[in-house]
């Protein structure tokens, strides 16, 4: 049974949020999940994360993240003998690709592979506009601007 959820009211006293709510209503929709390869995600700081993905048996060369706004793609493709003839193959390879979604302003800061583990870092670095600042408040003998009309009177 799919519940959809109804996010107008948030609309009402909410701006840009669109692709929040967006993620919220369609998260549902997601492919079945995978789970190979298996992943870590770790929050390392206030403004930074760190994902941990092991990748056993795939070389430097086989691997490739792409970096997009909001979005990380890391996928692997193993070459290699597939013609071999494999009693049993419990080493996974083949092909792989996973998605992660990233907030604004969070950009990937370092990629290192090592032992088997892809390390990712990544920090959020909000620009010095969006960052908290104090308004000075004039007083005294400043003038104040007539506030603009908005809306058309109508003719009586």
């Amino acid at each position: 049974m799919r519940t959809s959820y109804d996010f107008t009211p948030f609309f009402r006293s909410s701006i840009g949020f669109d692709r929040i709510f967006d993620l919220l209503e369609h998260g549902g929709n997601a492919e079945p999940f995978e789970t190979w390869p298996p992943y870590d995600i770790v929050r390392t700081g206030e403004d930074s994360y760190r994902i941990s993905m092991a990748v056993a048996g795939f070389s430097h060369d086989e691997l490739k993240l792409t970096y997009q706004p909001n979005l990380l793609i890391v996928s692997g493709a193993k070459a290699g003998d597939d013609k071999a003839a494999y009693l049993y193959r419990g080493i996974a390879g083949g092909r792989f690709e996973r998605r992660f979604e990233l907030a604004d302003f969070v950009e990937v800061a370092d990629a290192h592979l090592e032992n088997g583990i892809l390390t990712i870092a990544l920090k959020r670095e909000l620009p010095d506009k969006m960052k908290p600042r104090k308004i000075a408040i004039a007083t005294g003998g400043t003038a104040q601007a007539e506030p603009m009309q908005l809306e058309q009177k109508q003719a009586a």
